[in-house]
């Protein structure tokens, strides 16, 4: 039997509202590549430079400098102890690593990846952020509960502002503040960068120890992944707390995409939370996503929207301790590898 045409065109019309409704909305993120990166040791934060187009990765005494477009292996950058992160001043051509086993910040030319300099920081210093509005580096010495600020031109200290507790990540606003997540006070401090001043200090409840952060500037929005499975997103204005979303446990990083208004979170259990921006007070959870066991740092690439993680296969656990009641096992050498996910 003939279909009429109106039949037709009433079937068309109605199969595009399907395509365009919630089903075609709902995302679609998966691995697109694993590069096999090999090398031995743990490793900790990783840090995107998209102008440069380099991916820096925390490696144990190095940091492996990666392409991040090919995703090769470029070169180390070594005499690094301890290094937990990477901070980078693209505008003055320098990068800046927090070096926790001997309590310095190194200091190289991001083109050479030579070494220029070297600074003494607070204790252990962990995370690290360039704030462009100062001109400063500051590092968060969970040693000593402080951040250290660096002159990122001059390479010299020029201040030590205590924190009150144990700073995790911190990410800063482009207008002079710094916010710190603080994570035996479940609480974020905002510094001025400028002045080395305390602004506020915002408890993250339902949230308990935060570890990493990430900010819309636009909407003035903080997302704060808690080691208690949540996502906290707040007012980066007033710290009020607007929404308190489930996230994989294990989290240790997350990410925003300004362009999309995608939040992430890196969930070492193995899984990648995705965070859907409607609008600066309407935020859900878009999808979890099944990545690699141990894959808890990120980085997000706002060129090509991709989020990229790390892990590895460890050996036997050793036994649990009080401070580490779920110990990995050492990382099997040549099994570490970069994990590219995206839609």
């Amino acid at each position: 039997m003939r279909v009429p045409a109106w039949r037709t065109r009433f079937a068309i019309i109605a199969a595009l509202a399907l395509l365009s409704g919630p089903a075609a909305a709902a995302s679609a993120t998966h691995l697109l590549q694993r590069v096999v990166l090999g090398g031995e040791g743990g490793w900790d934060l990783l840090s995107l430079d998209g102008d440069g187009r380099r991916l820096y990765v925390a490696r144990s005494n190095r940091v492996m400098v990666i392409d991040a477009d090919s995703y090769k292996l470029i070169a180390e950058i070594p005499n690094t102890p301890g290094v937990h992160g990477v901070a980078i001043a693209h505008d003055l051509g320098r990068g800046f690593t927090t070096n926790g086993g001997d309590t310095s910040a190194t200091i190289f030319d991001i083109r050479t990846l030579r070494q220029i300099g070297r600074v003494v920081t607070g204790i252990r210093p962990d995370a690290i952020a360039y704030d462009s509005a100062s001109g400063r580096v500051f590092t968060m010495n969970v040693g000593s509960d402080d951040a250290t600020a660096i002159d990122a031109a001059q390479g010299k200290v020029v201040g030590t502002v205590p924190l009150g507790g144990r700073p995790e990540f911190a990410v800063t606003d482009g207008r002079g503040r710094l916010f710190v997540n603080l994570e035996d006070s479940s609480a974020v401090q905002v510094l001025d960068t400028r002045t080395l001043k305390p602004v506020a200090r915002w408890p993250l409840w339902p949230g308990t120890e935060p570890t990493g952060l990430a900010i819309d500037r636009e909407r003035h929005r903080l997302f704060a992944v808690c080691a208690d499975s949540l996502m906290i997103v707040m007012d980066s204005e007033n710290g009020r707390v607007i929404a308190s979303l489930p996230i994989g446990r294990g989290v240790d990083a997350a990410g925003f995409d300004p362009a999309t208004r995608r939040a992430y979170s890196s969930n070492g259990v193995g899984s990648l939370t995705v965070v859907q921006e409607e609008s600066p007070d309407s935020i859900r959870v878009l999808e979890n996503v099944a990545t690699q066991p141990g894959a808890r740092t990120m980085a997000l690439d706002e060129k090509s929207h991709r989020v990229l993680l790390v892990s590895a296969n460890f050996g036997p656990p050793p036994a649990p301790t009080p401070e580490r009641p779920h110990p990995r096992g050492p990382v099997l050498p040549g099994s570490f590898v970069l994990l590219v996910y995206g839609e």
